[in-house]
C-alpha cells in the first residue's frame, strides 16, 4: 500500500467518524485536550495497519487541530500495553491444545539510533477443534536452551498442558529444553523447511536442484511405506554424492517423519512451522514504515497487536476434522 493509500484510508476513517459520532464528539479538541476515545482508537488503528507517526499527524489533522504529535500517538500506543500485560499472564490451564508450533526469529528493528537485531521466540497452539492461536510471543535474547527453557517454563507456569504433537524449527536448545520439560517421550517433529535449507547449506550450488527435486520426492511422497522407500534411496545416494548430505538428514532422525504417525489430511499442517514464518513475514512488512521502535519489549507486543486487533487472522489447519484420532505407533524404519 502506498503511503498516499495509507493516509487516504486513515482520513477516509475519519470522515466516517464524524458522520456517525455526537456533533458534541467531533468538535475539533484544543491543543493538549485529552482526545475523545474515537480518536484515540483510531490513532491505534492506523499505527498497526503500519502507518508511521508523521502520517498519522497529517491524516488527523483536521480532527484535533494539529494536536496529534508522536507523544499523543506514542501515550496513545502505551494503552494498549495494559491488554498487553494482561495476556502474557493469562492462564492456558484452560485451553485444549493438541498440537504446539515453536520457532524463534530475528528481526532487524531500529532502536534509539542504531539498528539493532532482535531473537524473538513464538508459540502457536493448535486447538482440538483445529484453530491455531497465538500462546506466547516474547524477546529472549536468544535461542539457546536456557532461554527456550525460560520460554517453555513461563508456558508451563500459566497452565499449558503437554501437547500430543509438536513443530519445531530444528534449533538444539529447543530440542534439549523440550525433552527437559516433557521428557523424552514427546513427539516431536523438524520441521522440513528448516532441514530442507539446511541441506542446501552441506552441498555445493551445482547439486542444489537435483538435491532439492530427491528431497521434495522424499518428503512429499503420499504413504508413509513410500517415504520410507524413498528415504532408503535419498540415504544411498547422496552418502556417495555429497556424505555431508546424507550425514545432515540422518541427524535429523525420526524427528523429521513423525508427521507420518498423523491421520494424512494433517501432514500438510504438521511437517513445517511456516504457521509462525509468515506471521514473521507480514510483522516485517507491517514495521518497514516504523524506523523507530521505543525498545525492545515493542517488537513482540506489536506483532501480538496485530492479531488482536485483527489485522492479521490466523485459519483452522489443515486436516482438522482428524485431530481427534490417536496417534498411530512409528512405521518407519528410521533405523535403516
Amino acid at each position: 500500500m502506498s503511503r498516499f493509500t495509507e493516509t487516504a484510508a486513515a482520513e477516509a476513517s475519519i470522515h466516517e467518524i464524524r458522520r456517525v459520532a455526537p456533533r458534541s464528539a467531533i468538535q475539533p479538541l484544543p491543543r493538549y485536550q485529552r482526545l475523545i476515545r474515537t480518536a484515540e482508537a483510531l490513532i491505534a488503528a492506523v499505527n498497526l495497519a503500519g502507518t508511521n507517526t508523521r502520517r498519522v499527524k497529517r491524516a488527523l489533522f483536521g480532527l484535533v487541530q494539529g494536536a496529534v504529535g508522536k507523544d499523543v500517538v506514542s501515550r496513545t500506543w502505551r494503552k494498549v500495553k495494559v491488554d498487553w500485560d494482561a495476556w502474557c499472564a493469562r492462564s492456558l490451564a484452560d485451553d485444549d491444545i493438541v498440537r504446539l508450533i515453536l520457532d524463534g526469529t530475528v528481526i532487524k528493528t531500529g532502536l534509539g539510533c542504531k539498528a539493532t537485531n532482535i531473537s524473538v521466540l513464538a508459540a502457536i497452539g493448535v486447538r482440538r477443534d483445529g484453530q491455531k492461536v497465538l500462546l506466547s510471543i516474547k524477546n529472549m535474547g536468544g535461542e539457546s536452551k536456557a532461554a527456550w527453557g525460560g520460554f517453555l517454563a513461563d508456558l508451563d507456569a500459566r497452565g499449558l498442558k503437554r501437547p500430543e504433537f509438536i513443530i519445531v524449527d530444528g534449533a538444539p536448545g529447543l530440542e534439549a529444553a523440550l525433552v527437559a520439560l516433557w521428557g523424552e517421550e514427546l513427539l516431536i517433529q523438524r520441521c522440513t523447511v528448516h532441514k530442507h535449507r539446511n541441506l542446501l547449506a552441506h552441498a555445493p550450488k551445482l547439486m542444489h536442484d537435483e538435491l532439492t527435486e530427491d528431497y521434495r520426492d522424499m518428503i512429499y511422497a503420499e504413504t508413509a511405506a513410500d517415504i520410507e522407500v524413498r528415504r532408503k534411496a535419498f540415504l544411498r545416494k547422496w552418502h556417495l554424492k555429497c556424505r555431508a548430505v546424507a550425514n545432515s538428514l540422518e541427524e535429523a532422525g525420526d524427528r523429521l517423519f513423525a508427521f507420518t504417525r498423523l491421520d494424512p489430511s494433517q501432514w500438510k499442517s504438521a511437517r513445517t512451522t511456516n504457521a509462525i514464518e509468515r506471521l514473521n513475514e507480514e510483522f516485517r512488512r507491517r514495521i518497514k514504515t516504523q524506523t523507530v521502535l521505543p525498545c525492545a519489549e515493542t517488537v513482540p507486543m506489536l506483532l501480538w497487536a496485530l492479531l488482536a486487533s485483527g489485522q492479521i487472522q490466523m485459519r483452522k489447519v489443515d486436516g482438522w476434522e482428524t485431530l481427534s484420532q490417536p496417534i498411530a505407533p512409528i512405521t518407519l524404519d528410521l533405523a535403516a
